[in-house]
């Protein structure tokens, strides 16, 4: 079976409707970070007018899931949906494969890993 990571920085107003959302896909679990950043603009705030010369990094998330890779297209579906606000900072989504995914406590590996 083929594992799939899924990393997500977003700002971070509309993360409890995303966890609903996912949940009803089955994603058994998620890793949600604060963390500071900024992309293509800099850190500009959408209002503002005047163009930045220096970087100025702003509060995000990163949400960070491992899944089957049959669940990714439903997931992306989901991320955009609930995500999406049509403006600047909406975030970056980054998908990445998993060769191995191993729980510690038991020593269960991949699926048996995950749920």
């Amino acid at each position: 079976m083929e594992f799939v990571r899924i990393e997500v920085i977003t700002a971070a107003a509309k993360l409890d409707g995303f966890k609903h959302a996912i949940k009803k896909l089955g994603v058994t679990g998620m890793t949600v970070t604060q963390v500071m950043g900024c992309g293509v603009q800099k850190g500009t705030m959408e209002y503002e007018d005047e163009i930045h010369e220096e970087i100025e990094l702003l509060p995000k998330q990163m949400i960070m899931m491992v899944m089957e890779k049959e669940k990714v297209d439903k997931v992306l579906d989901v991320i955009k949906k609930e995500l999406y606000t049509g403006h600047i900072g909406d975030g970056k989504i980054f998908i990445s494969d998993v060769s191995g995914i191993i729980r510690i406590r038991t020593g269960e590996e991949d699926k048996e890993a995950l749920h």
